[in-house]
């Protein structure tokens, strides 16, 4: 929990996914990186900067014990304060998270477990830009054109990539604001399809920082090939 008001921040990772489209026995999250387990590595980055007060991860239900032992305690993240159960959407598993922060946490940051390539600068930049805007999410501009299509798989429209961004996390915002977001939304049964979307369908004003495209999140096979060649390229393969 936070104590006194500052302008450290609170970290939710949520790492509940079950990893289906993995196809391996453990969940992706626990899968072997180099020497460590891919949360791991994403908890070190956390663990390392000073703004970071606490950590808080959400794991699914049953794996909180392994967690614990085998993530937190063999890779020494001091940092983390609570491993929790998650929900049946990752909407759900945040919430779980930002329902035991205190309400003295100044910031709050939810941030994918399965993204380890997140860079410290980034996250640093997102608290402090967090300080005068209602948001702060990391992203990187679209690469490929971008069409909308119907149903039945016809083109509707092609969009303007100059102003399509790929959203990533971090995702930051203060304390109130997410809090205010999150509790609305499910008053009004909605889920959205990330967590500065939930701020956004109130008003609020969210600023996109670019991040790299290394910051990638590991869902599948192929993704995991990739992550083995971006940690190979940083010379720790």
């Amino acid at each position: 929990m936070a104590g006194k008001k500052n302008d450290k921040a609170s970290v939710l990772i949520p790492a509940a996914g079950m990893g289906k489209r993995m196809a391996k026995d453990r969940q992706k999250q626990f899968l072997m990186l180099g020497d460590m387990p891919v949360l791991a590595h994403t908890l070190k980055v956390f663990e390392g900067i000073d703004g970071v007060n606490e950590i808080i991860i959400i794991v699914p239900r049953g794996e909180e014990e392994f967690c614990l032992t085998n993530i937190v305690e063999r890779y020494k993240i001091h940092k983390v304060t609570k491993v929790i159960a998650g929900g049946k959407e990752r909407q759900d598993s945040v919430y779980n998270g930002l329902k035991l922060l205190s309400d003295e946490t100044a910031f709050v940051i939810v941030h994918d477990g399965v993204r380890p390539f997140i860079s410290r600068e980034v996250i640093k930049q997102s608290i402090e830009l967090a300080k005068r805007f209602d948001g702060v999410v990391a992203g990187v501009p679209a690469k490929d054109t971008i069409k909308r299509v119907s149903d039945d798989m016809l083109v509707e429209a092609t969009m303007n990539r100059a102003h399509l961004w790929l959203i990533q996390t971090p995702q930051t915002f203060r304390y109130k604001i997410i809090n205010e977001a999150y509790n609305k939304a499910y008053i009004n049964d909605y889920y959205g399809t990330d967590d500065a979307s939930l701020v956004e369908r109130l008003g609020y004003k969210v600023k996109v920082i670019m991040d790299s495209y290394e910051n990638i999140k590991i869902t599948t096979p192929e993704d995991m090939l990739f992550a083995e060649m971006i940690y190979k390229s940083r010379g720790k393969g």
